[in-house]
């Protein structure tokens, strides 16, 4: 087989007889096709709003363990002077420190990021429903 024969079978050249199809685009209905079924792609602001909230949850729940830290930790150095441990327990809360300053900052920017997207989504949503019923250009 040719090279041009293999790419016609991988991408569904209907001459070669064979087609390449997902396993989740099945013969029932969907997919926009002619086929006469209806779309089965559903979506919605929802989920955009949703993982905005779960974001800020986030952002708020890492935020105040982040004050607990400095709080459980604030007289380590001094309660532990003269103990090997205390360089090791200085590391891991600066470690700690960090990671969770990089999970509140990333939250954050995903809860703004993820709202916007929300917002754009329900517009553009908006926008096409009216299209369609108003029989506007498309």
């Amino acid at each position: 087989m040719a090279l041009n024969g293999k790419w016609a079978d991988l991408l569904g050249d209907d001459s070669s007889g064979t087609r390449t199809v997902l396993a989740s685009a099945g013969t029932h209905g969907g997919g926009g096709g002619d086929d006469g079924g209806g779309p089965d792609l559903k979506a919605g602001q929802g989920p955009w709003t949703s993982a905005s909230a779960v974001a800020g949850e986030l952002h708020t729940s890492s935020a105040a363990s982040l004050t607990e830290l400095d709080v459980a930790s604030d007289d380590v150095g001094g309660g532990t002077r003269g103990f090997a441990s205390t360089a090791a327990l200085e590391e891991a809360r600066t470690s700690w420190t960090e990671r969770l300053t990089s999970v509140r900052d990333e939250c954050s920017r995903l809860e703004g990021a993820l709202r916007s997207a929300g917002k754009e989504f329900g517009e553009q949503e908006t926008k096409t429903k009216e299209r369609f019923a108003g029989g506007g250009p498309r």
